[in-house]
């Protein structure tokens, strides 16, 4: 499966939105990660001889395709929100730090 950004950046754009408590971006990487942990369930599903192979390969197939949307939707944001498309650090503009109580 191709991917635009890697696990690693998704982290990063995750623990970026935690950090300032902007959490629209956080939400679409948490989903290509557990999109991509489906993917990979179902190649590793295809290996075993007992199961049927036809549905393995359409959820598989479909995992991809919605990966590649959802990257794409991820790129958008990232860039209407101004981030940083080299470091993936969120602007300044959007940063909110956390409320103490």
């Amino acid at each position: 499966m191709e991917t635009k950004f890697t696990d690693a950046q998704l982290s990063h754009i995750i623990d970026q939105s935690l950090i300032y408590q902007c959490a629209c971006p956080a939400q679409v990487a948490k989903h290509l990660i557990g999109l991509r942990d489906l993917y990979a369930y179902q190649q590793g599903c295809l290996n075993q001889t007992d199961t049927d192979v036809a549905v393995h390969n359409r959820i598989a197939s479909d995992a991809a395709r919605a990966q590649s949307v959802l990257e794409e939707c991820l790129h958008a944001v990232l860039i209407l929100e101004k981030w940083d498309m080299h470091t993936l650090e969120m602007p300044a503009s959007l940063q909110k730090t956390p409320r103490v109580i």
